[in-house]
């Protein structure tokens, strides 16, 4: 079998039982764990699902998930930690999603013996922070990494992290977009309907950011670009311009960002979550993503399958995704961010030379199927 972009697919085998443990998610952790989950399922394998209440509220992981989450109470923490060890101890491999999922399954394998399921931790995102938050954090990822008998990077610099902290075996595994290439509307149809329900001009340039509202990413340098980019265009086009941001997240850094907003009349558009993300990539003109640190971001290749000029910052796994399917800047650089964007508007040759390379560099990425089968290799490897 091939895939979309001419791969012949290894042939695969073989299926057991996994415990799949899944921390606070809310956004591309749960997406891709929720491909995972069903696919795996349809190959054949037997998947329980352990995670926190929210994330099983937001995402469907399949029919066998365990609401089970160790919380603050020490009660409540031993029961969790009890449950996940039985659960453990039924399966053939214990597959963590995340560091926070990480550092539990560690706990609930330990001590179990030469009968315990081999591990695999799954690293999705850098551990950021500073002072002794990151190094409490820093301390965690060496303990996992010591431990576990497969870590795996959803982008190559998380890889070389786990290999410079003493990893067994440490291997990148590359993460599909479920959404990519969805949508069935084309940009004037796209635009016409969004801009009807939301009072949004159908005229104006539409820049797009489908992203959680958290400090990671960057929205307040969004913001600030904004405001360089509306000073800079000037009276030089008549054409508006809104900066459209699509997701949900934190109340509190939401509220500061509406009311710097409100402030100056900055043309940004916070709209909360949306089920239909591929029709505000079919309507968009462009796709922003300033964010602090970034993997394999999803959202950036449903933008590249959408054949939208992306501008991202130049950090984590963005670049090796992107190569030359978009624009790259310095992170946290409002005032590149607010040149890329004005010289992309003023320059349509340049973004359709972009949307078509970005096409051709999703054609060439891993679909659903690829990463399946990439997953069972794994599972047979370590089991």
């Amino acid at each position: 079998m091939a895939d979309r972009a001419g791969h012949t697919r290894a042939a695969t085998g073989g299926t057991g039982r996994v415990l799949m443990i899944i921390g606070r998610a809310t956004g591309g952790i749960g997406a891709h764990a929720a491909s995972l989950v069903r696919g795996l399922t349809e190959e054949g394998w037997q998947v329980v699902v352990a995670t926190a209440p929210e994330t099983a509220r937001r995402f469907d992981l399949g029919s066998h998930v365990e609401v089970v989450w160790p919380g603050r109470r020490p009660l409540a923490a031993w029961l969790a930690l009890r449950r996940l060890r039985a659960l453990a101890s039924g399966a053939d491999v214990v597959h963590a999603q995340g560091h926070q999922a990480g550092v539990v399954a560690l706990a609930v394998t330990a001590g179990a013996g030469r009968g315990a399921a081999p591990v695999i931790i799954s690293w999705h995102n850098a551990v950021l922070g500073s002072g002794a938050l990151r190094r409490v954090r820093a301390l965690l990822e060496s303990l996992e990494v010591r431990r576990a008998d497969l870590v795996t990077g959803a982008s190559q610099d998380l890889v070389d992290r786990a290999l410079s902290l003493g990893a067994r075996r440490a291997e990148l595994a590359e993460v599909a977009a479920p959404a990519a290439g969805r949508s069935c509307l084309d940009k004037a149809a796209a635009r016409a309907l969004l801009a009807d329900e939301l009072g949004i001009d159908p005229d104006s340039d539409w820049l797009l950011t489908v992203s959680r509202i958290a400090p990671q990413k960057n929205l307040e340098i969004l913001v600030d670009a904004a405001r360089l980019a509306q000073a800079r265009r000037g009276g030089a086009s008549t054409r508006g311009v809104v900066w459209i941001v699509v997701g949900d997240g934190r109340d509190d850094l939401l509220a500061s960002l509406r009311a710097t907003v409100g402030t100056d009349g900055t043309p940004v558009r916070f709209i909360g979550a949306r089920s239909d993300v591929p029709t505000w990539m079919a309507a968009a003109d462009v796709f922003v993503l300033p964010s602090a640190w970034e993997a394999r971001a999803l959202v950036v290749q449903e933008a590249l399958a959408a054949g939208l000029p992306v501008v991202a910052s130049a950090v984590g796994g963005l670049p090796e995704l992107l190569a030359d399917a978009g624009v790259l800047m310095a992170v946290g650089d409002p005032r590149e961010l607010a040149e890329a964007v004005v010289g992309l508007l003023a320059d349509p040759e340049r973004r359709s030379a972009l949307a078509a390379a970005g096409k051709r560099r999703w054609a060439a990425l891993p679909d659903e199927t690829d990463v399946i089968e990439e997953w069972t290799v794994r599972y047979g490897s370590v089991i």
